[in-house]
């Protein structure tokens, strides 16, 4: 993961200790208070020794850096002691490339790196991401059925009145031309019926720069509406969609996918989740970097004043991601990516009932609730934990819970919640006190889940592109117990 990162100020110095100091300017002859880079602006990254792997205790990680002086010496310090192996020198071009061995008794966390130029010098602070080793376990425990009945799976949601699944699929950037509502049995995972949008505009692009080359070969299909978010409204037995990259929300009828309404483009910007409060007869949409939830009037079909929601941060904005219902209290969840806080919205009055910090996220992405106790369970991809919030934002549990955390879902039935680890390529299962129970797999993108009936969960793994549409799945999970 890659961060940018200024010249130390005074305000960042105590990070380099004296020690640090030392070990570094011996190891290149650089004298203390020497010449500064005033002007650095570099970069510097870490990955898994394989593309898409996480950075495990034991294992590898591969260093990549630039925005450095040709022939600069570099060192990488955790605290004031230099890594092994990790003293680089910059390339004509002023990048840096090496590999890391993370040791065996790695704390999992994201941990802070010094980095140190010399001659002339400069320090800045690189984040490495150790993520939690969760062996799989409990696999006994589960009927687990699979099913791949599109590429570029997204989301699902499931329609109790119909036992029917509808998942939403999506492939590549804009023009997105290859995307998909797929109808299925929510016992058999059959495929029930199935809708590609209709035609979107084409974006506008710029002109080329001259002399870039022109495309070795164009798409002639238009781009279309494509479908990522999806939430079920039994009530009116329809389908609603968000259209991320149109920044719009559709409705579909769910006996046939024929579509209902499209709105317009601009209408909720870089839309993500939608749930519907179908005794309310209102439709919920989170639009990621606004802060403000989305309001729809289902009957009528048009759009509603937004709930807005400030974050108790100074200076701060809520970033709503995953959204979580709970139908029958008429309460609304969604989590900040940016802040790392939860609000809780009443449906009824569209009124931000409270605000809650979740300590110990990074990035949260993911949000369920349990409707007995209230508590809340936020997955946060940047530090790879469940955290368990009492109603009163107590932390009752942070678990460490596998390689990016991407969504959560609470299962009131079995009482348990499902943990989507899509660095991982895991499905962790926790009890309502955020104790791990099973880590279900091989899930090698698990993306997504969805409760079905009598404790049934629904995955889905997604694929990150065109060229590994196999690793597309849904995975049916039954608790034998």
């Amino acid at each position: 993961m890659a961060s940018r990162f200024h010249v130390l100020r005074r305000t960042g110095l105590a990070l380099l200790t004296a020690g640090s100091l030392f070990a570094a300017g011996a190891a290149s002859g650089q004298t203390a208070f020497g010449p500064l880079d005033s002007t650095s602006e570099t970069r510097v990254s870490f990955a898994g020794a394989e593309r898409g792997t996480p950075i495990q205790a034991g294992g590898d990680a591969n260093v990549s850096g630039q925005g450095f002086r040709p022939g600069q010496h570099v060192t990488l310090l955790h605290g004031s002691t230099p890594l092994p192996g990790a003293t680089l020198t910059a390339d004509a071009e002023g990048k840096i490339t090496g590999k890391l061995t993370i040791p065996a008794d790695a704390v999992p966390g994201v941990h802070p790196i010094v980095v140190v130029a010399q001659a002339p010098y400069a320090a800045t602070i690189a984040e490495l991401k150790v993520s939690p080793t969760i062996p799989l376990s409990g696999q006994q425990n589960y009927e687990i059925t699979r099913a791949q009945p599109v590429r570029g799976l997204y989301q699902a949601a499931y329609s109790a009145k119909n036992n029917s699944l509808f998942v939403t699929a999506a492939i590549g950037r804009p023009p997105v031309r290859d995307s998909e509502i797929v109808k299925l049995n929510a016992d058999t995972l059959a495929v029930l019926a199935r809708v590609t949008p209709q035609a979107a505009p084409e974006p506008k692009r710029g002109p080329a720069p001259a002399g870039s080359p022109a495309p070795a070969s164009v798409d002639p299909r238009p781009g279309v509406f494509a479908v990522y978010g999806v939430g079920v409204d039994d009530s009116k037995d329809t389908v609603w969609v968000t259209n991320t990259r149109q920044n719009a929300v559709a409705v579909y009828r769910q006996s046939d996918l024929s579509l209902v309404k499209q709105f317009e483009p601009g209408t909720v910007p870089h839309a993500r989740d939608i749930v519907i409060d179908q005794t309310l007869g209102k439709a919920y949409a989170s639009p990621v970097g606004a802060p403000r939830i989305f309001v729809f009037d289902t009957a009528k079909l048009a759009i509603d004043k937004p709930v807005e929601i400030r974050s108790l941060r100074r200076g701060a904005e809520f970033s709503p991601a995953s959204l979580s219902l709970d139908a029958a209290a008429h309460k609304l969840y969604t989590v900040s990516m940016s802040t790392s806080e939860v609000a809780v919205i009443d449906t009824r009055t569209n009124a931000v009932e409270k605000v809650l910090a979740v300590p110990g996220t990074k990035s949260p992405i993911g949000v369920a609730h349990d409707p007995v106790t209230g508590r809340i369970f936020v997955a946060a991809q940047g530090s790879d934990n469940l955290v368990v919030l009492d109603k009163d934002g107590t932390v009752i549990a942070d678990t460490p819970i596998g390689a990016g955390a991407l969504n959560v879902l609470f299962d009131p039935v079995k009482r348990l919640a499902y943990v989507s680890n899509r660095g991982a390529g895991t499905v962790a299962v926790t009890d309502e006190d955020g104790k791990i129970v099973a880590n279900l797999g091989p899930a090698p993108l698990a993306n997504h889940a969805a409760s079905g009936k009598n404790g049934v969960v629904y995955v889905v793994d997604k694929s990150s592109g065109a060229t590994d549409g196999g690793l597309d799945s849904v995975l049916r999970i039954r608790p034998k117990k």
